[in-house]
């Protein structure tokens, strides 16, 4: 009886053991309310770094875009002043290879704007061109004047720019360049210039054209006209026509852009008396 007395003490022992190393109901309860209280708190401390690692890269992109809208703004400005000095340092250097004695001028010799155009009697462009020109000496006879030179990349082209030279010895150099220029069509064909049909155009003119035949063999005439090529060469010219504006080159080819040089400098002119 002792034995099985003793056995039933030692499961109850045995059992009270276990029960003491559950937690009680009530205890685990509001172990797991707390969690539940402090859950909210992590999340919303998580959203709040969220938040703020957001608003720093965004501070961050603003500083960077202001920084190189800065640099761009700096970056341009002297790209402006690099491009106008550049503009000053090529028209001082142009002048030197721009205006020679031999070239054909129209205008007021004191005219305070020189335009001088490189131009191909058989280039399209330059005859498209000739007008607009001839109207701005036109409007502003005081203040524009113009000097010719050739660069004759057509093929043939020499030949014809020969006899324009020919033709300044019988004074209808300007009225043969027109006659030429205007009627394009009839002595260039493919690109190439036939020196052989602006004949009875210049007869139009009032050209002796055997004593333009003749003058077309002068040593002159070639020099001068090799002087030009040089200088097209010296000055970068590539295509027809050219222009510089008090020695100042087109920023880019257009009628409009031609112009607005032009106004420039007449502007620049009236500012400096």
């Amino acid at each position: 009886m002792v034995v099985k007395a003793r056995g039933q003490e030692q499961v109850r022992n045995s059992v009270r053991r276990q029960l003491g190393a559950v937690q009680p109901v009530s205890a685990w309860s509001a172990s797991r309310q707390a969690r539940d209280r402090q859950a909210p708190r992590r999340l919303a401390s998580t959203n709040q770094l969220l938040r703020i690692t957001r608003m720093k890269r965004k501070t961050i992109f603003v500083v960077a875009g202001v920084l190189l809208a800065a640099l761009f703004s700096g970056a341009a400005t002297m790209y402006v002043r690099n491009g106008d000095q550049q503009n000053v340092q090529a028209a001082a250097h142009n002048r030197k290879s721009l205006v020679r004695f031999h070239s054909p001028t129209i205008g007021n010799a004191q005219a305070p704007v020189h335009i001088v155009e490189f131009l191909d009697p058989a280039c399209g462009t330059c005859a498209a061109f000739y007008p607009l020109v001839k109207k701005m000496l036109a409007e502003q006879p005081e203040k524009i004047r113009l000097s010719v030179r050739y660069a004759p990349f057509h093929a043939g082209s020499q030949e014809v720019v020969k006899a324009l030279e020919a033709s300044r010895k019988q004074g209808k150099f300007w009225q043969t360049l027109e006659t030429l220029l205007a009627n394009q069509s009839g002595w260039v064909q493919n690109h190439t210039a036939h020196v052989e049909r602006i004949w009875p155009y210049l007869v139009n003119v009032g050209l002796d054209t055997d004593r333009v035949k003749e003058d077309m063999k002068s040593p002159e005439i070639a020099r001068a006209i090799e002087q030009d090529i040089q200088d097209a060469n010296t000055l970068e010219v590539t295509a027809t026509p050219e222009y510089f504006v008090n020695g100042r080159p087109l920023p880019s080819f257009g009628q409009q852009q031609l112009v607005q040089l032009v106004r420039e400098e007449v502007d620049r002119s009236l500012t400096a008396k």
